[in-house]
Formats: C-alpha cells, sequence, structure tokens
C-alpha cells in the first residue's frame, strides 16, 4: 500500500530508536486503533489495551487472560470456526461447546441462552473465515440482549474490517455490541487492513465498566506477554500510527482499503455469475466457501490446478482478475 511505503519512509527519516516498546507496546498505537475501531469517546474509555504479536497473539493473550480469570469458563465457538480458533482455546487451557455458523444465528443464539454467567462467546467480527458471513445489525442487536442478559462474555476476533461492506461498516456491528455488554474482550489484527503480514502488527483490548478491573486485566496481559514473548515488534505498531496520526495520510489508507475491498467484491461477484452460485455473492471478505464436497475439491485442484481446502474454502484474493474466467470454468467442471 502507497500510504504503508509512506510512513515506513518517514520513519526510516527519523531514524527511530530500536530500544523495546515495553510489554504493553506502543500507547499512541492503541489510542488510535481505539479511536478507530470504537470511534466513540465513551467506548474508548471503557477499553484497556496491550500490543501483540499480530491477531493470533491477541487471540492468545485474551484466551490466557480469560483462562486465568475464570478456569471454569466454557467458550461457545461456532463451526466451520478460523483454523486456529480450537488450537489456540486448547492451548490456553479452556473448554469449548461447539454450535453451527448459521445465517440468522439461530445455533448461536441458542448456545448464549444456554450457557452460565461468565461463559464466553468466540466471534468474528465481520467477513466470517471460512463461511464469508456478515451479521446484519438487528442481529448484532439480538445477540448483545442475549449475552447481558446471560452474563455471557463476548470475545471479538476483529480480522477482515474494511474488505466486507466498508470500513465503518464491517466495524459497526461490534460497535453496537459493545454499548450493550457491560464486559467484552477484542482481539485486532493488522496483516490485512495494512498489508502488514510480516511486521506482526495487533492489539487486544479488554473492555468494561470497572477501571481498577480494566487496569487489572491489563497489568495481567502484560505479565503473560513478558512470560511469552517479552516485548511486541515495534516496526508494524509505529507504520499504523503514522498513519492514523496524519489525517492526508489516513485517506489514503481509507482510500487504499476500500480499493482492496472493490476488487474482492467484484471477484466474488464475477465468480457467482459464472459459476451460476448466486449465494457466492452473498459472502463477504478474502476468503470464498463453494458448495463443492471433498471430492470436488481434490478434482479442482489436481486436474484443475485451482487450489483450496476440502471444506470448499478458497482464497479469493488470491485470484488474478485475469485468471477469474478459467477459475470459474474449473469450478463448473467439478461442480
Amino acid at each position: 500500500m502507497d500510504a504503508v511505503r509512506t510512513a515506513e519512509l518517514r520513519l526510516a527519516r527519523r531514524s527511530p530508536s530500536k530500544a523495546y516498546v515495553g510489554p504493553a507496546g506502543n500507547e499512541r498505537f492503541l489510542e488510535t486503533m481505539s479511536a478507530l475501531l470504537f470511534a466513540d469517546a465513551r467506548l474508548s474509555a471503557r477499553a484497556a489495551g496491550v500490543q501483540t504479536v499480530a491477531g493470533t497473539g491477541a487471540l492468545r493473550l485474551l484466551a490466557e487472560l480469560l483462562a486465568a480469570t475464570g478456569p471454569d469458563r466454557t467458550v461457545l465457538l461456532g463451526t466451520p470456526a478460523y483454523v486456529n480458533h480450537p488450537a489456540i482455546l486448547a492451548a490456553a487451557g479452556l473448554r469449548t461447546e461447539l454450535h453451527r455458523v448459521t445465517p440468522d444465528g439461530s445455533a448461536m443464539l441458542a448456545a448464549v441462552d444456554a450457557a452460565r454467567p461468565g461463559d464466553v462467546l468466540l466471534l468474528q467480527g465481520c467477513c466470517h473465515n471460512p463461511t464469508g458471513l456478515s451479521m446484519p445489525p438487528a442481529l448484532w442487536d439480538r445477540l448483545a440482549a442475549a449475552l447481558a442478559r446471560r452474563g455471557v462474555v463476548p470475545f471479538v476476533d476483529q480480522a477482515y474490517f474494511g474488505l466486507g461492506d466498508g470500513l465503518d461498516e464491517d466495524l459497526e456491528g461490534m460497535r453496537r455490541l459493545l454499548r450493550d455488554v457491560p464486559d467484552a474482550v477484542v482481539a485486532v489484527s493488522g496483516s490485512k487492513a495494512w498489508g502488514l503480514y510480516s511486521e506482526r502488527t495487533g492489539c487486544a483490548f479488554v473492555l468494561g465498566d470497572d477501571a481498577g478491573r480494566r487496569e487489572q486485566a491489563r497489568t495481567l496481559l502484560e505479565n503473560i506477554a513478558r512470560a511469552s514473548y517479552s516485548q511486541p515488534p515495534a516496526h508494524g505498531a509505529a507504520i499504523v500510527e503514522e498513519i492514523l496520526t496524519d489525517p492526508a495520510l489516513t485517506v489514503r489508507w481509507r482510500a487504499e482499503l476500500e480499493s482492496m475491498r472493490q476488487r474482492l467484491g467484484g471477484l466474488r461477484d464475477g465468480l457467482a455469475a459464472l459459476t451460476g452460485f448466486a449465494g457466492l455473492g452473498d459472502q463477504r471478505g478474502m476468503f470464498l466457501t463453494l458448495p463443492l464436497d471433498p471430492a470436488a475439491m481434490r478434482s479442482l485442484r489436481s486436474d484443475h490446478g485451482v487450489y483450496g481446502l476440502p471444506s470448499g474454502r478458497i482464497n479469493l484474493a488470491g485470484i488474478p482478475s485475469s485468471r477469474l474466467t478459467g477459475v470459474a470454468a474449473a469450478i463448473r467442471a467439478v461442480a
């Protein structure tokens, strides 16, 4: 991204120190990320965060926090799940209970209604990986009411914001939910929205009304980080800080992110039209789940050189526009 390259050049010219940033990370990065994600001074005032080793590091730190503060918790996890979610939860020693991910959210709501106070619901903030589902506002509101009623803590994994329906549109559901629940935790990845995969840029936030408990949680996150990797990497967070503290650079970044989103939308709509699978057009994000069984996916790979998982998931972002017609023809051939 041009905005990222510009930020990097500025940082290189200033030659900032290579000193440790501390277990909590870059405080200005955290402030700017909080403002971007929550877009509400009241929500930001309820949040305490630490910089992490990308979104995966945020998930792991928060899972460890939840395990330390509630060893008897059960985490409600929708399936099909992001491939790393079960492993992260298991590594933290957390018990899981599975439910199906459905467009209407009925199984998720039923799981919340059957949960105990203090249990946790792990959900993706938008562009669900691998199904491509994004919850409509009304479902976010129903979920928030159910979580608050049952005393279940939402654990939001926010990784693909900006790549679904738009930056603020993708974050709005989470914001609605956070306004209506007393406590929550949010894991954030900077890999996709800024293209900073190798820089391992992310953050973890704890939200709650009790300032003392928030600070205790932040201190515990710092201690977990110290024992896990000591200090987060500085460069990626400094790039994001540089972008989000410069209004002109922020405008440029938002435009580039929107261009990425539109490219994905064009590829998705093109595949839906060319394959005849109209439902593909309703999915969102970087990935796409094809309505193909494992045998068809094997044939797609071995006979046509189109790679995906047995579940039908393919990386939409990896398809060149010039290859779209050929990929669609291959999908039709194995369907």
